[in-house]
C-alpha cells in the first residue's frame, strides 16, 4: 500500500487492528478502481514522480502564506509541474498525466488550494479542440499545447452565471476591417470568476453576443489576447485583475474582465460550427447545444472530483475514528474506539458507500461523453440531449452529496477536524465550490427537469426511450410491484420514485397551465421539478452501483463487501426519502422497520472491513495532506508537529504584540 514494512510497525496499533480484521485484500479493491495492476503501477510511478521533488513541497504550510505568496507560489509550483510534463511526454509517458495533476488527487496534494492554470487545459484547449475549425485548431492548439501560450475561459459575468444566453458581452462585427469589436456595455456585463484569469492567463476564449449587420446572434466564443506575450501587460482595451478571497481555491486566481472597445481578427471567431463571411453574412450552426461541448465535458469531470473529495474525507475520518478513543461505554473498561459507536458508523459508512456509487456512475458518463462526442464528430446528435441532461443532474447531485459528507466527515471528527492541518476544512472549501461553477445546482436540476417532461411526452405517445428514461414506459398505467428486500427490487424502487415523481409534475404544469402562463406554471411547479430531477439522478446512481457490483470480477470477501455498502447505500437514501418510497411504491410502513434494522446491520457488517475500504482508495499521505488520516495513524504526534510549524511558535514571546499592546494593558492598573 505504498509504505515499507518498517514504516508499517511504527503504525498506531489500533489502525494496525483494524487492518488485521479486513477480510478482503484492500489492493484488489485499489486495481479495480485503477482499472487494473499496470495502472496502478503507473498511477504510484507518477506519484512518487512528483511528490518525491523537494521543489513541489512547503517548508511552510500554504495557509500560513499571504494571498499574494499563495498566489505566487501555485504558479511557481504550477511551472514545475508542466515542465515535469513534458518530460515525461518526450519519454513516451504521462498522456493523462494533465487530469491527474489538475484534479483532487495528484494534483491536489502538491496545489492545496487551486491551480492558476487549470483552465488552460480543462477548458482553453477542449473549446479549441471543439470550436475550431481544422486551421483554427492548427493555428491555437499547437501553441496552447507547447505552452507558447497560456488561455482561461471568460463566459461567466458579473451579472449572468448559469443563463447564458442572459450573457452581455458583445461582439460587433465590422466588414470594414474585418475584425470584431468587443464591449463591455455595463458593469454587469464584466467577466467574472474565470480561473487564471486575473493574473496568469495572456488569451482566453471569450463568449460574447455576436451582432452582425445590425442582428443579434447569440453567444458564440471568440480567442481573445488579454495580455502581450513578452510584457504580460494588459493588451488596450482590456480591463483585467483579480476578484478576491474566497471560502477555497485561493490560489486559482479568479479574475474579472471588461472591454473596451477591443478589436480581434474575423479568424478570431471560432467557426467549426456557427461562421461569419468576410462581408457580414451570417451562417448558423446545424445545431445550438454543439456550443456547450465544453460546460458537458467539464461537468463530467467535476463528478470525477467529486468522489476523489469525498474519498479523501472519509479516509481520514475513518481511520481517525479507528485511532480516536472517547469516553467510557462500560464503566472502568478502556475508553472505547468511537468507530464502534453505531451514530458515527451512520456518519462515515454512508459517504463510503457514496465514494463508490459516484465513482461507478462518474465512469459510466465518462464513457458516454466520449462515445457521443465520436458520434457528433459524424454528424449525429441523437444522443447529445440525453448527455446533457445526465451531466446537468449528475453535477448537481454528486457535488451537493459530496460537499454535505465532507461536512459530516468533518464533524464526525469533532474539534480536530476543525483544524486546518485535519485538511477537511479546505477539502469542504475546494469541493462545496463545485456547487455553484460550472452552473448553479438548482438550475441545473431545472435543466434536467425539461428534458424529462419532454421525455414523459415521448413515452405517453409511445416513442422509443434512451436508455436513462427507459423506465417512463407505460407510466402513469404500470401498477405498484409487491414489495421485496432484495437489491434488484431497490433499484426498481428507485425508478418508480423517479417516475412517480416526474408523472406528477407533468400533471400538475398541465393543471396549472390551463389558468396560467406556462411560464408561471413552470415556476408553481419548480420545487417538484428539481426534486424529480434528483430522484432521476438517484435512481441512476442506485442502478449503476449495483450493476457494477453485479458485474466485477472480486473475491467472494470483496464481493460481498460491496453488495453490503451497496445495498447501504440504497437502504440510507431510501430511509431519508422515505415519503417519496410510501407514495410512489408498494413499501409499507412494516417494511419500514425492516429497513431500519437492515440499516443497523450493514453499518455493523461493514464495520471490520471500513479500515481496508479506505485503505482501497489507496491515498498518499500527501495527497492526504492531513494530521488526522496519515497511514501510519500517529494522530497527536502529528497534530502537535504541525502545530510547532505556526509562525507565532518561531519565538516563545511574540515580541510585537506584548510589548506593544498586552504589556501596556497589564501594567494600566484598570
Amino acid at each position: 500500500m505504498g509504505v515499507s514494512e518498517a514504516n508499517r510497525k511504527k503504525c498506531n496499533e489500533d489502525l494496525d487492528n483494524e487492518r488485521k480484521k479486513c477480510t478482503f485484500n484492500p489492493l484488489e479493491l485499489t486495481h479495480f478502481l485503477d482499472g487494473g495492476a499496470e495502472k496502478t503501477k503507473e498511477r504510484k510511478d507518477r506519484e512518487t514522480y512528483f511528490l518525491s521533488d523537494a521543489e513541489l513541497q512547503d517548508n511552510v504550510p500554504d495557509h500560513y502564506l499571504s494571498h499574494a505568496d499563495k498566489y505566487r507560489n501555485a504558479v511557481r509550483k504550477s511551472c514545475i509541474i508542466f515542465r515535469k510534463i513534458k518530460e515525461l511526454q518526450a519519454q513516451g509517458g504521462g498522456v493523462d498525466s494533465y487530469r491527474q495533476l489538475l484534479g483532487g488527487q495528484l494534483g491536489g496534494a502538491i496545489l492545496k488550494d487551486g491551480n492558476p492554470l487549470t483552465l488552460h487545459y480543462v477548458m482553453f484547449i477542449p473549446t479549441l479542440m471543439s470550436q475550431g475549425t481544422l486551421e483554427q485548431q492548427a493555428l491555437w492548439i499547437s501553441r496552447a499545447w507547447s505552452l507558447d501560450i497560456l488561455g482561461t475561459y471568460a463566459q461567466t459575468e458579473l451579472g449572468h452565471g448559469t443563463f447564458i444566453r442572459g450573457l452581455e458581452t458583445t461582439a460587433t462585427y465590422d466588414p470594414s476591417r474585418e475584425e470584431f469589436v468587443l464591449n463591455s456595455p455595463t458593469l454587469t456585463s464584466y467577466k467574472w470568476w474565470p480561473g487564471g484569469l486575473g493574473h496568469t492567463a495572456n488569451y482566453a476564449v471569450v463568449v460574447a453576443q455576436l451582432i452582425s449587420k445590425g442582428e443579434k446572434y447569440g453567444i458564440h466564443p471568440f480567442v481573445v489576447q488579454l495580455r502581450d506575450e513578452n510584457t504580460h501587460m494588459p493588451m488596450p482595451g482590456i480591463v483585467i485583475g483579480e476578484i478576491g478571497t474566497k471560502m477555497g481555491m485561493n490560489a486559482t486566481n479568479n479574475g474579472y474582465l471588461g472591454f473596451e472597445n477591443v478589436r480581434i481578427p474575423r479568424d478570431n471567431m471560432l467557426m467549426k460550427n456557427a461562421q461569419v463571411l468576410p462581408d457580414g453574412t451570417y451562417i448558423k450552426s446545424p445545431n445550438s447545444k454543439l456550443t456547450y461541448g465544453t460546460m458537458v465535458f467539464v461537468r463530467v469531470v467535476i463528478v470525477q472530483d467529486c468522489a476523489t473529495f469525498l474519498s479523501k474525507a472519509v479516509t481520514i475520518a475513518t481511520r481517525y475514528s479507528a485511532v480516536r478513543r472517547q469516553s467510557e461505554y462500560v464503566p472502568g473498561e478502556r475508553e472505547p474506539q468511537i468507530i464502534d459507536y453505531r451514530t458515527q458508523q451512520y456518519k462515515l459508512f454512508p459517504h463510503l458507500a457514496t465514494c463508490f456509487a459516484m465513482k461507478f456512475a462518474a465512469g459510466w458518463i465518462w464513457d458516454m461523453y466520449n462515445n457521443v462526442s465520436s458520434e457528433i464528430e459524424e454528424g449525429d446528435l441523437d444522443k447529445l440531449p440525453e448527455l446533457h441532461a445526465m451531466s446537468c443532474c449528475m453535477k448537481a447531485v454528486c457535488s451537493a452529496d459530496a460537499s454535505w459528507g465532507v461536512e459530516i466527515l468533518r464533524l464526525s471528527c469533532g474539534g480536530h477536524g476543525y483544524m486546518t492541518s485535519s485538511n477537511l476544512p479546505s477539502t469542504y472549501g475546494l469541493v462545496t465550490a463545485a456547487c455553484t461553477y460550472e452552473g448553479e445546482n438548482t438550475v441545473l436540476l431545472l435543466q434536467t427537469a425539461r428534458y424529462l417532461m419532454k421525455a414523459y411526452h415521448q413515452a405517453s405517445s409511445g416513442q422509443e426511450m434512451t436508455s436513462t428514461v427507459a423506465y417512463l414506459r407505460g407510466q402513469p398505467k404500470l401498477k405498484k410491484r409487491p414489495w421485496a428486500n432484495t437489491i434488484d427490487r431497490y433499484v426498481r424502487a428507485f425508478k418508480e420514485v423517479a417516475a412517480g415523481k416526474i408523472v406528477l409534475c407533468a400533471q400538475n404544469i398541465e393543471r396549472r397551465s390551463q389558468t396560467m402562463s406556462p411560464e408561471d406554471a413552470w415556476n408553481m411547479t419548480s420545487i417538484e421539478l428539481t426534486q424529480c430531477s434528483e430522484a432521476h439522478c438517484r435512481a441512476f446512481l442506485v442502478e449503476r452501483f449495483a450493476g457494477t457490483v453485479a458485474e466485477g470480477n472480486f473475491s467472494v470477501p470483496l464481493k460481498q463487501t460491496m453488495e453490503h455498502l451497496c445495498e447501504l447505500y440504497a437502504v440510507f437514501w431510501m430511509l431519508l426519502r422515505l415519503g417519496d418510497f410510501l407514495m410512489f411504491t408498494s413499501l409499507t410502513t412494516s417494511d419500514v422497520e425492516y429497513l431500519r434494522e437492515r440499516q443497523v446491520w450493514l453499518l455493523q457488517a461493514i464495520r471490520p472491513q471500513a479500515v481496508g475500504l479506505v485503505d482501497g482508495f489507496d491515498l498518499h499521505d500527501m495527497v492526504l495532506g492531513s494530521a488526522l488520516g496519515a497511514w501510519d495513524g500517529q494522530v497527536y504526534e502529528r497534530l502537535f508537529e504541525e502545530a510547532q510549524k505556526s509562525p507565532l511558535n518561531a519565538k516563545p514571546v511574540d515580541e510585537e504584540s506584548f510589548y506593544k499592546y498586552l504589556k501596556p494593558l497589564l501594567k494600566a492598573n484598570l
